[in-house]
């Protein structure tokens, strides 16, 4: 029996060698400078970069893109699947967009319809964005130029993205459409905070997304989560400066889907325009925002820590002739600590037309940095408090 055991164990070590050298040939590595790119600055290397990911991209088994160290000028570019197997971007060198205002595109790097896609490697993407904008005229043109994201990901499923960073976006820094099982952690994307609309994370019609123990200190929104996004969980992450987590704008167009499932935990924010915030159009198109909790969180020096705002105009004069009709309801505050630079830490503005319904709020502790008790604002809500709360609850 005893021999018959210890020669079972060598045809199974036997069999995992094998399949592991199997594995191990299967993966390759598609070098961006065996295809003609120069890490000088200078040099466009778009052409290589395609060309290296069309050999990774129809690779049976896991290939790796690898950018090494330098700094490689890059023009507008599009990394298009489906692939024969999973995909490494491995950056460790810099990316840099040119300078100037436009692209010619939405976007300047764009993964799309990848399946187990995984970009990491310590690298930097370089915006340029203080040569763009100047260019950026959307506070006074409702019809401005768009500017181009730094790196958008569409119809990406099973995805990672950690360990890089993005400095000075043109516009936002990662954009999400329609993805799936995305995890986004240890990445910083930084901007000046007077930069105009360098959100550092926008996720729309995309579910199952985390983010976690990243920095982001941007000109807009640290993170932003739009319609139809569901099951989102965002943990340890530094926010600051910007305009904070928002939900939203919300009701904006008839195409407007759901918002649902958000955990915000573990996060900080330091000298941001707002904390954790809720934001709709006054509109008559209808959706549903709701199940979000926000839990474990320090404010420092935040301007408007818990805020739902169902009268958004970020530029007015703005000509709605209705309340909002994004029904928002069944959310949580709870734990949330720090200081407020304004008077009025909690404000929540809610539709005339659908009221907010089960606003939960416990162990809220804010303390004012100016002179005066801290205040509660409120219209429209219905929901209850637990535990001790400062500023005492308005509903």
């Amino acid at each position: 029996m005893a021999r018959q055991l210890g020669f079972a164990r060598v045809i199974f070590f036997a069999i995992f060698l094998l399949v592991s050298l199997a594995n191990a040939q299967k993966e390759k590595i598609f070098d961006v400078r065996n295809y003609g790119a120069k890490g000088d600055g200078r040099t466009d290397n778009r052409k290589a970069f395609l060309r290296a990911w069309s050999d990774a991209c129809n690779l049976k088994g896991t290939s790796r893109v690898y950018i090494p160290r330098g700094v490689f000028m890059l023009g507008s570019v599009e990394f298009v699947g489906p692939c024969k197997g999973p995909i490494v971007f491995l950056m460790t060198g810099t990316l840099r967009a040119p300078a100037g205002p436009s692209l010619n595109t939405q976007q300047w790097i764009t993964f799309r319809y990848v399946n187990k896609l995984i970009v990491k490697g310590g690298g930097t993407l370089d915006g340029q964005g203080a040569s763009a904008w100047p260019y950026n005229t959307c506070s006074k043109n409702n019809n401005c130029p768009t500017l181009p994201i730094s790196m958008g990901f569409a119809f990406v499923t099973n995805a990672r993205i950690k360990q890089i960073k993005s400095i000075n976006s043109k516009n936002g820094h990662l954009s999400f459409f329609a993805c799936k099982n995305v995890n986004v952690t240890n990445v910083e994307l930084i901007a000046p905070a007077e930069s105009p609309n360098t959100d550092g994370i926008k996720i729309g019609s995309s579910s199952d997304f985390r983010i976690s123990r990243s920095k982001i200190s941007t000109g807009d929104d640290c993170v932003a989560i739009l319609s139809g996004s569901k099951n989102i969980d965002i943990s340890y992450v530094y926010c600051g400066p910007g305009h904070g987590i928002s939900v939203g704008s919300l009701g904006g167009s008839p195409g407007d889907d759901n918002v649902s499932g958000l955990v915000v935990k573990h996060c900080t924010f330091s000298g941001t325009d707002n904390g954790v915030r809720i934001k709709t159009w006054e509109s008559p198109y209808k959706s549903i925002a709701s199940n979000f909790t926000f839990e474990d969180i320090v404010m420092d020096k935040v301007r408007n820590p818990i805020i739902v705002d169902q009268t958004y105009c970020p530029h007015p004069p703005c000509s709605q002739q209705t309340s909002s009709h994004v029904q928002i309801r069944d959310v949580t505050y709870r734990n949330i600590r720090g200081t407020s630079s304004s008077e009025i830490a909690v404000s929540m503005d809610c539709s005339k037309s659908v009221p907010c319904k089960n606003i939960v709020m416990s162990d809220i502790n804010l303390s004012h940095l100016g002179q005066g008790p801290l205040k509660s604002s409120c219209s429209y809500v219905d929901g209850r408090f637990y535990g001790r709360n400062n500023p005492p609850p308005c509903f």
